[in-house]
């Protein structure tokens, strides 16, 4: 079946003149006469059956319809400059993998780690991009997802990594500004936007008295409530996997005890159709779930 769809020229044409909100500045951006743009303005509302601009005298502007459709027109468009150019981009005889992932599970934990495999499997480009929901993976052009365990899944190959174990941590100097002992409670709390009553549970299983747990700055990242930390701003309750070297070197300490419980598993998710026997899915998984086992093995 043939598909009613416009011409390039035509939607090229029609995108310059509604963001330029002209014909000759269209004309000029495209290397065209002015005329050449309002023949192709012309023969795309001829195929709509619609009027995109309305013309008084030598100026145009765009009428509602054309509005909505220049702003779909211009999402297709960059889309497939992007699909283009990420194609172009692809070395010959390679493979790439979209994975969609946590961002501070992707700058504090994965990409530190990728270089051994990136030498292993010089012709496998993983493309990262962040994802801070669960999502349908089928169909979204993502060939696996590294997120937490959540019934959004069901139906995925879904395949466990690491538990995520809380962690108070501080600058070390915050414990230095008092004369004496500090406690928890005298010093500020950070937390994460998405989690309100993470310090409230702390609290409760490790029996520290916290006078008020909901106050102090909120963040919505686990990465920028490190940040914070390692500025002296409070402290801030986060998984232990991500502040291994910070508080190897000393940046932070953690004087106090890990949450009693186990928030969250991170998961390797892949569509239900894909096995760990197809090509490149499969050394990456099978790397993922090697180091996953290496370096944080399960309580």
């Amino acid at each position: 079946m043939r598909r009613k769809i416009p011409s390039n020229s035509a939607l090229m044409a029609f995108e310059a003149s509604a963001r330029h909100g002209s014909f000759a500045r269209a004309a000029d951006e495209l290397a065209l006469t002015e005329g050449a743009i309002s023949r192709q303005i012309g023969r795309l509302e001829a195929f709509l059956g619609v009027t995109l601009f309305e013309r008084v005298g030598n100026r145009v502007r765009l009428l509602p319809n054309g509005e909505r459709y220049a702003v779909q027109v211009r999402e297709t468009l960059d889309r497939l400059e992007r699909d283009s150019q990420y194609l172009m981009g692809q070395p010959r005889d390679g493979a790439s993998l979209d994975i969609a992932i946590l961002p501070t599970f992707a700058t504090r934990w994965l990409i530190p780690r990728l270089k051994p495999f990136q030498e292993r499997h010089p012709n496998i480009t993983l493309h990262l991009a962040e994802r801070m929901e669960p999502f349908v993976l089928t169909g979204s052009g993502f060939d696996a997802a590294i997120h937490f365990e959540h019934p959004a899944w069901t139906g995925m190959r879904t395949h466990r990594l690491l538990h995520e174990v809380l962690v108070p941590v501080c600058h070390p100097a915050l414990l230095r500004e008092g004369k004496g002992a500090v406690s928890m409670d005298e010093l500020p709390r950070l937390h994460r936007r998405q989690n309100p009553d993470a310090w409230q549970r702390y609290g409760q299983e490790t029996g520290i008295v916290l006078t008020n747990p909901a106050v102090g700055a909120r963040y919505d990242l686990h990465s920028m409530q490190i940040e914070a930390a390692l500025a002296g701003l409070g402290v801030a309750l986060v998984p232990r996997l991500y502040i291994e070297t910070e508080l190897a070197e000393g940046r932070l300490v953690a004087p106090w005890p890990d949450g009693k419980s186990i928030s969250k598993t991170f998961c390797l998710i892949l569509p239900a159709a894909i096995r760990l026997s197809d090509g490149p899915i499969q050394m990456f998984a099978n790397w993922l779930l090697k180091e996953a086992r290496s370096s944080n093995p399960k309580p």
